[in-house]
Formats: structure tokens, C-alpha cells, sequence
């Protein structure tokens, strides 16, 4: 009965549909975070080849979500995905302090991009509850995130296996992309 007035309710006030890309370095909690906000349980994943998508419903707004694979020889095609992008998450692995430049160079190689004009960053600072986890402070400051002027962007303490900060950073990707608060 749930489903059927869902359906009617869409089919008389038609939410618009927003598209977000979902990148990050292999093993960040992308396919995690994906499906915790899809499913709202924890699947087991795989690494990703190519992308995922799923369309996500959060308060009357349809977001369109592409998970692409993080693994280095896939970086490259991250690009074809992005026309018609409204929204970025980045997915840190907050405990790979190794890597974390390396992130940062892949954000600062896709905000130039021509099809992410206006698109407003998200970053999971993902993994949280581990022991040896950066905050989001140092991670700001590891990916020079206070340099990015031509985009909002906003980061987000979570952790993907219990859901926590997940919805309030998709919470700040929706009052940016339709223009008003979402309480």
C-alpha cells in the first residue's frame, strides 16, 4: 500500500532528479556509502569496475547516484561521467593518510571540468570510527579544501557501515541543489 501512494504522490508532484558522481580512491567506502543511503544496510561489496548507479529518494528529491571504481588505471574515465553532474561526493578513507595526496590531486584535476561548473563538493570523511582516523579538519587541510572558490563544498564526519553522517551530508547536497532548506 506504501509503494502504490508513493507512486500516486510522484505521479501528482513529480520530483525533479539531480545527478551526483561519487569518486574517491579505491577502498574509501564508496559501494558502501552507495548502498547504506539505497538499501540502508550494508552490503557486501567488491571493488568497483566501471560504476554503479542507483537512484536515491531523499525527501521528495530524486538523485540520481553513479559510484565510479576507484582503483588508479580507472581514474581516467571518472570524466565521461560527469555531464549534466549537480552535486560531487568525494569518499576519504580517513584512516589512509598514505594516499590522502593523492586524493587531493584528483580533486584538484576534476573541479577545472567544464561539465562540473556549478556542481557543490561534497567529502565523506568516511571511516570515522576507526581508532587512527584523521578528522575532518586535518583532511580539510590535507586536501586544501579552503582553496576551492568556484564551488560550494562542504565535509562530513561519517562512517558508511552504520549510516552515521550520511544523511546529513546528503541533507546539505540537497539545500544546495534545489535552492532551499530540506528540515
Amino acid at each position: 500500500m506504501g509503494a502504490l501512494m508513493s507512486k500516486m504522490w510522484f505521479m501528482l508532484f513529480p520530483a525533479k532528479e539531480y545527478k551526483i558522481v561519487v569518486v574517491g580512491l579505491d577502498n574509501a567506502g564508496k559501494t558502501t556509502t552507495l548502498y547504506k543511503l539505497h538499501l540502508g544496510e550494508v552490503v557486501t561489496t567488491h571493488p568497483t569496475v566501471g560504476s554503479n548507479v542507483e537512484e536515491l529518494v531523499y525527501k521528495n528529491i530524486r538523485f540520481e547516484v553513479w559510484d565510479l571504481g576507484g582503483q588508479d588505471r580507472l581514474r581516467t574515465s571518472w570524466a565521461t561521467y560527469y555531464r549534466g553532474t549537480h552535486a560531487v561526493i568525494i569518499v576519504i578513507d580517513s584512516t589512509d593518510r598514505a594516499r590522502i595526496s593523492i586524493m587531493k590531486d584528483e580533486l584538484f584535476s576534476l573541479l577545472p571540468n567544464e561539465d562540473l561548473q556549478g556542481a557543490v563538493v561534497l567529502v565523506f570523511a568516511n571511516k570515522q570510527d576507526l581508532k587512527d582516523a584523521m578528522t575532518p579538519a586535518e583532511i580539510t587541510d590535507a586536501l586544501s579544501l579552503h582553496s576551492i572558490k568556484n564551488h560550494d563544498w562542504h565535509i562530513q564526519a561519517c562512517c558508511a557501515l552504520t549510516g552515521e553522517g550520511l544523511y546529513d551530508g546528503l541533507g546539505w547536497i540537497a539545500q544546495r541543489v534545489t535552492g532551499k532548506a530540506t528540515s
